[in-house]
Formats: structure tokens, C-alpha cells, sequence
């Protein structure tokens, strides 16, 4: 039998993306023992052939660790970019005029062509147009159905095809491009976990990766827009996750704005039961260094105390030159945050109100119970992964063993604060729910001879949503030698 491999010592989870410098087998595996819970396969880079390796790796190393790994397939979603130039490049004056249009003549230091028909029909006078992330601004003087005038506010160099935000227009696009369908169907079939939406604006653009997913993956928003900060419970209601993903969000804002939207898209998201990933830039400086700013371990740091779900590698894991170390030095600032007495104050700041049902008052009792009797886990029996949901809610001091009989559940699961996922056989009676949390608490290095386990389950078994049992054991000596005889989950 496979060798499992122990619950991680921290309840923050660590995803990281996969790319050129993290593509291989092997590194993938070395990611994995440094801290990574989670991989992220960005769609925007390659073609999917380039993608079915990574898949095919990830499965093989969670066959020899033992331990369900959960792969995030992250769409491109519609990006919007002027068109060429001439000369490839021109250089666009501060407070000169400057046309965008849908004439498709390579540009000039006048014009250039603008292929999204959308804009035209959302764009506004005194309306911002940020091109190259933000480093130029335009601010639109006149609108015309075939062309936007506007006066270079802050100019630079522009050349071929460089990104444009809008951040004073929610624009008519469908949240799905073609390429995006394509991607959401490959990647489900290739047994993605999570899928990443990105530039959600309103919770209708949901409706349809949530119909094209067919309930084999979970759905994760990205909030990017500040569109979606207006609607943000509706968008969350309509997801399975959040990621603030502050790269696109930052431009589109200004930068002072990021810190207190972060803060309250993860406490959102803790309110409502969904689990939050903090994204971009997070230890940016370690894409060429060995280690990071002491600014970048406050912003990871900070991101733990705020008890967000997980926290995520870009460019850090995915191109830089040091992959593995980016991947160890995160796993060790969140570790360090989480010993710091203080932290289960801080990560409480956030009320999580429980709804009036059986299953949230059984969670949060045994978030309170475990702390009075110094239990040394929480062990919950589930099939849909909700009554763990309910439970890493609450943000219990201590960790949350999930047993599942199913394997997608258990793999979704690792985006989920301080859950240590195992796919096992389901149990039938109280008596085998009591044996088997005994059993796999030992088996996993979760609890020890005298320690006491907190166990949540459903009666009657395998009904999902019944979750009404709380049962508080103590693993007496003889669980030993029951432990070391016993056969399969």
C-alpha cells in the first residue's frame, strides 16, 4: 500500500502554477514536498497539447504520495488589445489627441485600430482607457460609433497588440470566449478540479461555465473588475470559490485601493462559506532572487492573518529561477504566521454568523468543543465536501481530517483551509464511523494514543446534506494494536 503522506503543519493552503520552469515530473514532485497543496494550469500560455503532461504528472505523483493533489485550470477570458503599427511602435505625447477605431490600417502616433465592437458601445466621454497595464492613460473626449477620441493623459512607448483595461465600463461581453469553451471542455476532461473564471463581471457570467462544467468541477470566480466588487455577495453566491486576483485589479484601481478590497473580498468569501485564494505578485521578486522583500513576506504574512483559504504563486513557481525555493519560502512564512499566538485572534476578526441549520450548529460547536477539551482534531465524514466546508468556516484551532468515499470531493478539497483530504471507503454503522476515525486519525499522524477527536457525520450514512452527529472519542492504548492490524480504509 501506498505511503500517505502526513498533513501539512500550517492550514493555509499553497497553490502554485505550473510553466516552463516547474513543467517537468520530477520539479513538479519537488514543488509538492516543499509546500504546494494545489497546481494551477494557466490556459492564457500554450496549447492544450502542452497542457496534458502536466495533468498526466500531477495524477502520477498523487498516486506515490498517496495524497489527493487538486489541479485549477484558470480560463484566459476576453482580453482586450489595440491593434498594430506601422512601425510597430510609436510614442504617444501627454495631453496630445489620439483616435481609436475600427479601421484595421496598422496604426500611427494618431491612431490605431480598437477590434472590440463592445467598447464602442460602452464607452462614455471622460471614460479611462488604460493600455500596457496601466502605464498609459487615455481619457475618452468623444464617442462615435466607429471611433473614441480621447487625450493622452499619461503617455509612453505603445507597440503591437499591448492589453487595454477599462475600468469605468461594465462592457456586453460574453464571460466565455470561444478559445475559453474549448479550454473548460479539455481541461474538465482532462480531469480538472477547479475552474477559474477570469474577468467576472456580474454573476450571469457565471450561468454558463457553471451549465458547460456539468457539476464535474467546482467554479472559481476571479474578481479582477471592479464591476464585480458592486456585486459581490451575488457573484459568490453564484460560485464555488473566489481568487483576488490583484494584477488586473490593481491597474484598473488605483494601488491604495487594492489592500482594503483584498481584506473585504476575503472576508466575504469567509461569511459565506467559500474559500478565497490571495493572488499576484506575492513573492515577485523571487522570479530572479533567491529571496524575497521583507514587503512581500508582510503581504503573504498579512493574507494568512486574514484567514484566506490559500495563497498563490504566479510567475514565482511557473518561469522564475527559482521555482522550489518560492514554493519553501511561502510554505515557511505561513507556517511561521500560524505559530504566532496570536494568529486565531487575528484570523477571527471575521463573524462568521452560522445559518439556522443543524449542520452550521454542529460545525461551530465543534469548532468551540474542540478548543474546551483540547481535542487534537476534527474528523469529518462526508460526500460532497460541505460539512467540510461548514467546518473550515468556523477556522478551528486545530486540523480537519476529511474522509470521503469520493475521490473528485476529496481532491476539490485542497483549496480548503486546514483540511487534510483522504478518499476512503464509506462506513455503514456508528460503530465503524467511531472505529474508522480512530483508525485513520492514527494511520495519518493526525491524533496519538490518549488524544480526544471530535467527529462530525450524517445519519443515516451515505445521505448527503444530513449531516446531525458530533461525537467527542479519546483513542485509548489498545487503538494501537487495532491500528497496526488493520487492513485497506
Amino acid at each position: 500500500m501506498t505511503q500517505a503522506i502526513s498533513p501539512r503543519s500550517r492550514k493555509v493552503r499553497v497553490l502554485a502554477t505550473l510553466g516552463p520552469a516547474s513543467a517537468s515530473p520530477e520539479m513538479i514532485e519537488r514543488l509538492f514536498r516543499a509546500g504546494a497543496d494545489a497546481f494551477r494550469i494557466n490556459m492564457s500560455h500554450g496549447d492544450q497539447a502542452s497542457k496534458v503532461p502536466l495533468f498526466e504528472a500531477i495524477r502520477a505523483m498523487e498516486k506515490t504520495t498517496g495524497r489527493p493533489t487538486t489541479i485549477l485550470a484558470d480560463l484566459q477570458g476576453p482580453k482586450l488589445r489595440v491593434g498594430k503599427f506601422a512601425e510597430g511602435k510609436v510614442m504617444l505625447v501627454t495631453g496630445h489627441q489620439f483616435t481609436l477605431d475600427r479601421d484595421p490600417t496598422p496604426g500611427d502616433a494618431t491612431r490605431v485600430e480598437l477590434p472590440h465592437r463592445e467598447i464602442f458601445e460602452a464607452a462614455h466621454p471622460d471614460a479611462r482607457l488604460l493600455l500596457d497595464d496601466g502605464k498609459l492613460v487615455l481619457r475618452v473626449t468623444d464617442v462615435a460609433h466607429d471611433r473614441l477620441t480621447t487625450i493622452v493623459e499619461v503617455g509612453g512607448p505603445l507597440s503591437n497588440n499591448k492589453g487595454l483595461n477599462v475600468p469605468d465600463m461594465v462592457l456586453p461581453l460574453a464571460a466565455l470566449t470561444e478559445k475559453d469553451r474549448s479550454d473548460l471542455s479539455f481541461a474538465v476532461e482532462q480531469g480538472a478540479d477547479w475552474i477559474a473564471l477570469s474577468f467576472v463581471q456580474r454573476p450571469e457570467d457565471l450561468m454558463e461555465a457553471r451549465r458547460l462544467i456539468g457539476g464535474k468541477a467546482a467554479l472559481l470566480a476571479k474578481i479582477e473588475k471592479p464591476s464585480a466588487i458592486a456585486r459581490l455577495d451575488e457573484i459568490m453566491e453564484q460560485c464555488d470559490g473566489v481568487m483576488v486576483a490583484r494584477g488586473d485589479l490593481g491597474v484598473e484601481l488605483p494601488p491604495q485601493s487594492v489592500p482594503p478590497l483584498q481584506k473585504r473580498i476575503v472576508e466575504t468569501a469567509r461569511r459565506l462559506g467559500r474559500p478565497v485564494i490571495v493572488a499576484t505578485q506575492m513573492l515577485e521578486s523571487m522570479i530572479e532572487s533567491p529571496s524575497p522583500t521583507r514587503a512581500e513576506v508582510s503581504d503573504v504574512a498579512t493574507a494568512v492573518y486574514d484567514g484566506a483559504d490559500a495563497i498563490m504563486l504566479s510567475a514565482e513557481s511557473a518561469a522564475g529561477k527559482w521555482p522550489v525555493e518560492s514554493v519553501s519560502m511561502m510554505n515557511s512564512i505561513a507556517d511561521a504566521v500560524e505559530r504566532d499566538p496570536a494568529h486565531g485572534d487575528r484570523v477571527h476578526f471575521t463573524v462568521t454568523k452560522p445559518d439556522p441549520t443543524t449542520a452550521d450548529a454542529l460545525a461551530e460547536a465543534a469548532k468551540n468543543i474542540a478548543s474546551t477539551v483540547s481535542a487534537a482534531a476534527i474528523i469529518c465524514f462526508t460526500s460532497s465536501g460541505s460539512t467540510a466546508r461548514r467546518i473550515a468556516r468556523e477556522r478551528p484551532s486545530v486540523p480537519i481530517l476529511v474522509l470521503t468515499p469520493e475521490r473528485d470531493t476529496a481532491r476539490r478539497l485542497g483549496l480548503l483551509w486546514g483540511t487534510h483530504a483522504v478518499n476512503t471507503r464509506d462506513v455503514d454503522s456508528f460503530e465503524e464511523m467511531v472505529a474508522k476515525a480512530k483508525r485513520m486519525a492514527l494511520r495519518h499522524g493526525i491524533a496519538k494514543a490518549g488524544d480526544r477527536v471530535i467527529v462530525c457525520a450524517g445519519v443515516p450514512f451515505k445521505t448527503p446534506g444530513s449531516t446531525n452527529v458530533l461525537h467527542v472519542i479519546t483513542i485509548v492504548g489498545d487503538e494501537l494494536t487495532n491500528y497496526q492490524g488493520a487492513e485497506g480504509n
